[in-house]
């Protein structure tokens, strides 16, 4: 089993619990979905953006942070805990995210060095791997790097999408069982 799949099942020993001990509010579903809003928007823009394997892309979004999809799964994942109520439970995904994605960036590093050698690593050294730089990265760009809704399909990134809005959906209907 790939690392991908693990980290994507093992996400389910979370989400039972949190589902179970979830007690969102109007003002706390509120909150989380804007936060998630924003981690989806991130998500959106850089799988229109990237050219996965083929070009080192450095454009779009990829010129303030280098995981810019795992920032914004950073965003959509505190923002259904936020949503959940389950205060305990932000430790919990921090841990887990820190965990699972730390591996993920650090294999990814090494594959990207692998593919794009020297422009990977002056890229590395300018762009911070997590949170974004103020100002975008200027270096040399290769390839299209505006954002594509083909691109965006191609990459499945509409599953985000689907998972956040299904989500949602349940903290919703647990929301209105618990009135």
């Amino acid at each position: 089993m790939s690392f991908r799949k693990l980290r994507l099942r093992s996400a389910w020993l979370l989400i039972l619990p949190f589902f179970y001990f979830a007690s969102p509010t109007p003002g706390l579903m509120a909150a989380g979905i804007a936060l998630s809003a924003v981690g989806l928007v991130v998500r959106a823009w850089a799988a229109g953006t990237i050219h996965k394997n083929r070009v080192l892309t450095t454009g779009g979004p990829y010129a303030y942070t280098r995981n810019p999809l795992y920032l914004g799964s950073l965003f959509l994942g505190f923002g259904v805990v936020v949503a959940g109520a389950v205060v305990w439970f932000a430790a919990l995904f921090a841990g887990f995210y820190a965990l699972m994605y730390g591996v993920t960036m650090r294999r990814e590093r090494r594959s990207l060095e692998d593919l794009f050698g020297d422009s990977y690593r002056e890229y590395t050294e300018r762009v911070p791997a997590l949170l974004p730089r103020l100002t975008p990265y200027r270096g040399p760009t290769r390839g299209e790097t505006s954002f594509s809704v083909d691109r965006y399909l191609r990459n499945k990134e509409w599953e985000a999408l689907v998972g956040s809005a299904a989500g949602f959906g349940l903290l919703a209907a647990k929301m209105i069982w618990l009135e």
